[in-house]
């Protein structure tokens, strides 16, 4: 047993939660038993889950009296963090704020939640090519678009290019109905989405008017030379091998590209090779390019979403 005496009130108060939920969700974790007694903490069982259940409590602790407004999602979070590497520090990944969104959002500025969040983020500010490869849920897109907006924001690039294979078109859309967008559209809605997230509808609207920002199918790259530009390859996993490298030989002076994808849901025919899958033999000893691998750890959807990647991952290993 080991216990902490805190002398903030209200910032106990806060890491407790509501009617300590928060201790409840460590408790689970860790398979400890939490109590506490006015600004006292108390944390019975395993010697090792005890010792990490307090360095939890001792960060958090820190980062609410910086001012850091505690989420109940953190405290798995947290755990996850300090599970995966002991010498992690919550604070250095917390307050990496990679995009503030706009006024309008009540929700707070988007920050990793793993650390394998952390090096991707990180090696987009280190990289010009960054290959982000994980299952569904890992924020592989999401992030980037945070970092592409940040880079937008702070004149790093003159603009942003979205592009996403249309591979259940075929790529052949001259049959599809309505214009270029409106044949497109239904196959890009997912970055559409995370745009909206981070900027307001009339902002959104307003760089995609000017071409700003633009999104477009893959099949539309061929022949261009994209500079300062923020450029995100997204569901690579769809790419061809010919696509994949007529994608990465778009990039002109000041820009920055970062492939996405997840190498265990490819939807392109089985004859074809993934680009994706073939990239990584080719390009792995490239000095400049980072690949950054995300797992199930890194998921930070709803907590199901973890249980259903591993969930499959072994029934898969099993056939």
């Amino acid at each position: 047993m080991q216990k902490m005496n805190f002398t903030d009130a209200n910032a106990i108060r806060i890491i407790l939660g509501e009617q300590g939920e928060n201790l409840k969700v460590l408790e689970e974790k860790a398979g400890v038993k939490i109590s506490s007694r006015g600004n006292e903490v108390m944390v019975h069982g395993d010697d090792y889950q005890v010792k990490l259940v307090m360095d939890i409590l001792r960060e958090l602790y820190a980062l609410v009296l910086d001012g850091y407004p505690l989420y109940p999602t953190d405290i798995d979070f947290a755990y996850r963090i300090k599970a995966g590497d002991s010498k992690a520090h919550l604070k250095s990944i917390f307050l990496d704020k990679v995009c503030i969104r706009h006024k309008g959002s009540k929700r707070r500025p988007i920050t990793p939640k793993s650390i394998g969040q952390k090096r991707y983020i990180d090696a987009i500010r280190n990289y010009d090519i960054v290959f982000g490869i994980g299952p569904a849920g890992t924020g592989k897109t999401y992030l980037a678009m945070a970092m592409a907006i940040a880079a937008l924001t702070s004149k790093e690039v003159d603009r942003i290019i979205l592009v996403r294979p249309a591979v259940e078109a075929g790529e052949r859309l001259g049959f599809l109905p309505g214009d270029l967008m409106e044949k497109v559209n239904p196959y890009l809605r997912p970055l559409y989405d995370a745009l909206h997230d981070m900027l307001s509808f009339d902002k959104v609207s307003a760089l995609l008017d000017k071409g700003v920002i633009e999104v477009a199918p893959l099949a539309f790259m061929r022949g261009r030379t994209l500079n300062d530009s923020f450029v995100i390859l997204d569901e690579a996993q769809n790419s061809s091998a010919e696509q994949m490298k007529m994608f990465l030989t778009r990039l002109g002076f000041g820009s920055k590209a970062v492939v996405t994808g997840d190498i265990t849901q490819i939807d392109l025919p089985s004859e074809r090779e993934s680009g994706l899958v073939k990239v990584q033999g080719i390009l792995k000893d490239v000095e400049g390019i980072s690949f950054c691998y995300l797992s199930q750890v890194d998921v930070v959807r709803h907590p199901l979403v973890q249980k259903i990647i591993v969930a499959y991952a072994q029934a898969e290993a099993k056939n």
